[in-house]
């Protein structure tokens, strides 16, 4: 007979929110549940990815229009089948290109818009009632969305067929992100504007992105992105509720945005618990409608994970990430390039990013079934302790008056302040273990960046909005501006008006600054 081995360790073993992992779990109770049915822990639709797999979107943009279109033909050549635009930081927070606060900025971190123009050549070749389009903007997600509808009805496209998603989550620009311009009220009224517009126009449009990502970039832990998610979440639903607008339809148009980390059990938990904690939320805030107590939720791997060191390891970590958001049963999915913690995804990076992507839906036949690891002792287990502790911060929460109030008492940007710090104290104190960044170290120079963005952009952005002035109907622009500004100061739905002002050729500039006038800035 072979010993039992007794060693003891005083080692102790938890998720990244504190979650004690014990050595083995013994039999979970939990509910015999089928996906597709109420409250959907095992995944929205009975058939999952059997029936339809989920939509490879890569988020790209950079430099300019012309460029990113490129890359966008590009992706969908190799297989992407949704696009996900992202922004430069002045058309994040309403600043054209030749704005002074530009300067260093535009075509950096994503794609510089500064009018319809620009919008026309970054979809160009593009059937908007072909390909889904998410955009990842906030502050400026309505002037954005006007441009998008002003170049569908210009290519004549359908409106009530146009499928896609605006981020627009104004809530955790403050709390964890920093690109707002207007004060929370203004803010608030900007997105339900959104919503009830799209309600009756574009009734297949995601009207919201209520976005965990970026939470869990600044520092938040599993826990702590779920929670204020679905704060967030019950904040823009009662928005829309005091607004008088059905909440049954609104929800139904709601979708999610969640981070994928490299804690495998952990995250496939965290996307598990989710669903059922909005289904509940969804059914106490009196909403009906099955659909739209569905979770939909896009997922992105961890772009704070990724080490400029040993750069090819991020191809493991994304590897790993991607397989918890497909088995935790993500409605699409971005997967980062192995050299973002250096630069712009280079065309080869992209590349295998996405076929990390094809490679789990093609080969590794974790797709073929629904929800795989229900039954786990541990995946279940996980999946009540996240919900719980989850929920725990919710109460709190609810107690101060809810996501605005307990952002602008500073709540939530503390407690992930303070996570945070403990993770980046255990990187240092060696707690916990970053292949070649604090472990397993190398000789190995970091790379040098391969895709730069030099102020040649703004040169040319700046040059195409002294010919957009000049060609288009100045007087007309000034006009439709005009209305604008007045109609802010009352209860008008601004759509309508944003998009006859992106239809005259106004500039995202001149109408965020048309807005400022009224609302003034935080």
């Amino acid at each position: 007979m072979p010993k039992k081995n007794n060693i003891k360790s005083n080692k102790k073993f938890q998720t990244s929110s504190g979650i004690e992992i014990h050595r083995v779990y013994p039999e979970e109770k939990h509910e015999k549940e089928e996906p597709g049915q109420f409250p959907f822990t095992r995944g929205i639709y009975n058939n999952m990815y059997r029936g339809k797999l989920w939509t490879m979107r890569q988020y790209a943009g950079f430099s300019s229009a012309e460029k990113s279109n490129e890359r966008y033909h590009y992706l969908l050549n190799q297989g992407t089948t949704g696009l996900s635009i992202a922004f430069d930081l002045p058309t994040q927070i309403g600043y054209d290109s030749d704005h002074p606060l530009a300067e260093g900025e535009v075509g950096k971190v994503g794609v510089a818009i500064d009018s319809l123009e620009d919008m026309e050549i970054l979809l160009n070749e593009i059937d908007p009632e072909k390909v889904s389009v998410s955009m990842t903007i906030n502050a400026t997600a309505f002037i954005l969305l006007a441009m998008y509808i002003a170049l569908a009805k210009k290519k004549g496209a359908d409106l009530s067929k146009i499928r896609g998603t605006i981020q627009n989550d104004i809530l955790k620009e403050y709390a964890a992100r920093g690109t707002y311009i207007y004060p929370p009220g203004p803010s608030m009224r900007l997105i339900t504007d959104v919503f009830e517009f799209c309600n009756h126009s574009l009734p297949k449009w995601n009207t919201i992105s209520i976005s965990g990502y970026h939470i869990r970039e600044a520092g938040a832990n599993a826990v702590q992105e779920l929670a204020f998610t679905l704060a967030n979440a019950k904040a823009y639903l009662k928005a829309a509720s005091n607004r008088g607008l059905d909440i049954d339809q609104i929800g139904q148009r709601l979708s999610f945005f969640f981070n994928a980390h490299n804690n495998l059990f952990e995250e496939i938990a965290k996307f598990r618990a989710a669903r059922r904690m909005w289904a509940h939320i969804a059914s106490d805030m009196g909403i009906r409608n099955p659909k739209a107590m569905m979770l939909r939720f896009h997922t992105q791997t961890g772009g704070s994970t990724l080490t400029a060191q040993q750069a090819k390891n991020n191809i493991a970590r994304v590897s790993l990430q991607a397989l918890a958001a497909v088995l935790g049963g993500t409605q699409s999915l971005h997967t980062n390039g192995f050299d973002e913690a250096i630069n712009l995804p280079s065309e080869e990076a992209a590349q295998i990013a996405l076929r990390t992507q094809q490679i789990i839906a093609f080969e590794s036949g974790v797709a073929d079934t629904v929800d795989p690891l229900a039954g786990s002792y541990f995946i279940e287990s996980l999946t009540n302790e996240i919900e719980q502790k989850a929920n725990d911060y919710l109460k709190k929460i609810d107690q101060m008056g809810g996501a605005v109030r307990a952002i602008e008492q500073g709540f939530i940007q503390n407690e992930i302040a303070r996570s945070a710090y403990q993770y980046q104290k255990q990187i240092e104190e060696k707690q916990k273990t970053i292949i070649g960044l604090n472990a397993f170290k190398s000789d190995e120079e970091i790379i040098n960046p391969s895709v730069r963005i030099d102020e040649s952009v703004r040169k040319d952005q700046c040059r195409k909005i002294v010919q957009l002035k000049a060609k288009r109907n100045n007087n007309i622009v000034t006009q439709k501006l005009e209305t604008l500004k007045q109609a802010a100061s009352t209860d008008e739905n601004l759509m309508p008006l944003v998009i006859d002002c992106i239809e005259s050729y106004a500039t995202l500039g001149e109408i965020a600054d048309n807005l400022r006038a009224v609302f003034g800035e935080y």
